[in-house]
């Protein structure tokens, strides 16, 4: 089966860079990306590709070759499944905040859309694939719906799970650890749609790094990936606040720990908390999905994982309060950073949020610095939370153009995103344009303590 024409449902993170590069490496597939969202479709089709509504290193010069050439973006989402041998779904997961299962399941009423819109549209065969992060079984739901039109057209289901990074989402699609595809192995149908799948990213993947299982193993593996990842950054934070409490430094237990070949380094970077939107939300599908199958003490376990790394960035807000002769109310704090990471404009689940919402709780002034992140983001970030119906939060929250200006006058600075450029910032005068004594904040292991308190700081960085 030869794919000429491949359809993204969903134009967000794993859409977009997605299609963008499979569209560069396989210049012979026109691939469209479709979404409702009329102004994140006129962001894609920006004169200038810098302007992209999505923000990582080397996409907007992928967007740039190959947009116009076999890359289009569009609203005209019927027309793309219809014209289409494939189709992604990559459209938005959260987690759910009504009924049965709130705040732990998926919420798939956008899955759900998607496949009685494809139903409803198509009218030639097609391949489905999951691009979206999702609850095991869920192909099962899908096929039940596409299978039950009536109108001949006949569907393949596959899992194709995104294990992307933000901040380093180009490299991780032009060269994957693994790209992993789920299908109905047990027939002549399903082997060949998991092969049509596998002879796209052969384009510029080696077959062997390619791995074809049954569909329910591909949907859980995502989420155990994620789930493992979360383990290890909640546990080398547990161990932060044992070596504060200690004197060790957990940099350095870190760096024994992960020279075991056993274990290995990475995310063992002890910090304020993690976010994104996959960690929190996967690890909570994980919990209610071993929740409904009675299994509790699976459960339980994992769900330690949020809890403390909610407990890491309300003890990282309370140590600024602390510090800061028990009240921030009517001081100035500056925060750097607002994206959940570095190389990304993505601020979902960031732990600057809630630090923030914390500090404004105790009614600090605020003044923000991102270089990726605009001041409505920020503010809309805050009033998703909902913690305040006063309507406090552009009142008492400013966002500014630098951190040197976001600096002056300030109380205390936090670091709450590792920024490159935060470690090249002139301390010394920024130290001398706050108000004394001067705290120094440090939620990403970022800086030099040594440098910083010589400067005059009072310098506090998580672990140590």
């Amino acid at each position: 089966m030869r794919i000429k024409n491949i359809c993204c449902i969903g134009a967000g993170y794993v859409g977009g860079p997605t299609m963008a590069v499979i569209a560069q490496k396989c210049p012979e597939i026109n691939v469209t990306v479709v979404d409702i969202n009329e102004n994140r479709i006129a962001a894609w089709n920006d004169e200038d590709v810098n302007n992209i509504p999505i923000y990582e290193p080397g996409l907007s010069n992928i967007v740039g070759e190959a947009r116009g050439r076999n890359l289009f973006f569009s609203t005209d989402v019927d027309a793309a499944i219809d014209n289409a041998d494939m189709i992604f779904i990559s459209v938005n997961t959260p987690t759910k905040t009504y009924g049965i299962g709130k705040g732990m399941a998926a919420d798939l009423k956008f899955i759900e859309l998607c496949a009685r819109q494809i139903a409803r549209v198509a009218t030639t065969d097609k391949i489905v694939v999951e691009k979206s992060t999702l609850p095991v079984r869920t192909a099962e739901a899908l096929r039940n719906i596409l299978d039950d039109t009536g109108n001949g057209v006949k569907y393949q289901i596959l899992s194709n799970p995104e294990f992307l990074a933000e901040g380093t989402a180009v490299d991780d699609l032009m060269d994957p650890d693994r790209v992993l595809i789920g299908g109905d192995m047990d027939t002549s149908e399903g082997a060949e749609a998991v092969e049509a799948l596998v002879n796209v990213y052969a384009h510029w993947i080696d077959r062997e790094r390619i791995l074809r299982t049954n569909v329910w193993s591909s949907e859980l593996s995502k989420l155990t990936a994620n789930a493992f990842l979360a383990q290890r950054v909640s546990s080398i934070n547990s161990l932060s606040e044992l070596c504060e409490k200690t004197g060790a430094d957990v940099n350095e237990v870190a760096k024994a720990v992960g020279m075991d070949s056993r274990i290995g380094p990475k995310f063992l970077q002890s910090s304020v908390g993690f976010g994104g939107s996959c960690f929190q939300k996967d690890i909570l599908n994980l919990v209610y999905i071993a929740k409904s199958y009675g299994l509790h003490e699976v459960a339980d376990y994992w769900e330690q994982v949020i809890i403390m790394n909610d407990h890491q960035k309300r003890r990282f807000a309370a140590n600024i309060v602390k510090t800061l002769f028990n009240t921030v109310s009517g001081k100035k704090i500056t925060v750097l950073g607002w994206a959940f990471k570095k190389d990304t404009n993505d601020t979902r689940e960031s732990a600057a949020i809630y630090v923030v919402d914390y500090l404004l709780n105790e009614q600090a002034e605020v003044v923000v610095y991102d270089p990726k992140v605009t001041a409505e983001q920020i503010y809309n970030d805050l009033e998703y939370l909902g913690n305040r119906s006063d309507g406090h939060n552009r009142s008492k929250v400013s966002v500014v153009g630098s951190a040197e200006q976001a600096c002056i006058d300030s109380h205390a600075v936090a670091v709450l995103t590792e920024w490159d450029e935060f470690k090249d910032l002139d301390w010394s005068s920024i130290y001398q344009n706050m108000l004394k004594p001067a705290f120094l904040f440090d939620g990403r292991r970022l800086l030099d303590k040594e440098e910083k308190v010589k400067l005059g700081f009072n310098f506090y960085a998580i672990g140590s």
